[in-house]
């Protein structure tokens, strides 16, 4: 009977271990571990346009207020712009400003094209002029995920 009981209390602390780490997270896309987060400022460049999927960990900036189609966030030094998967899925609008995220996919680095820049400027609700004043293409690290998480 004490082992049974011991068992019991062992099984019911870690589920409620688990349902605590799951409900600090808001889901968005695939589910995925949250083991095996990257260093970011060491590993960046071996996972750059590389076909591994990885897993980072930043502060979100900014999200677009129109759909929440993209979001950038901060990592260590750098700005990420995360796009979704097959346009699968998107995050809250607004709101998640300054939440920690966990993002699954794969990290590259792109040329935005002047089209994209101000269709992102247009989104982020900047004005004609400051859109007009966009003339040339930006290169930008960004990540293609597949699965979010954001921390409540």
């Amino acid at each position: 009977m004490k082992s049974f009981t011991k068992i019991f209390i062992i099984f019911f602390f870690s589920l409620f271990s688990f349902s605590q780490n799951d409900n600090n997270y808001e889901r968005y896309g695939e589910l995925f571990e949250t083991s095996e987060i990257i260093n970011y400022e060491l590993e960046r460049d071996n996972f750059l346009n590389s076909s591994s999927k990885v897993k980072i960990e930043g502060e979100i900036l900014s999200s677009c207020p129109m759909k929440g189609c993209w979001m950038k966030i901060s990592v260590e030094k750098d700005t990420v712009l995360v796009r979704f998967k097959d346009y699968g899925f998107f995050v809250p609008k607004n709101g998640i400003e300054g939440k920690s995220t966990i993002i699954n996919g794969k990290l590259s680095v792109d040329t935005l094209s002047i089209a994209q820049l101000q269709h992102y400027a247009e989104d982020a609700g900047k004005s004609k002029e400051e859109i007009a004043l966009i003339s040339k293409p930006e290169i930008t690290i960004s990540f293609l995920a597949d699965g979010v998480l954001i921390k409540e």
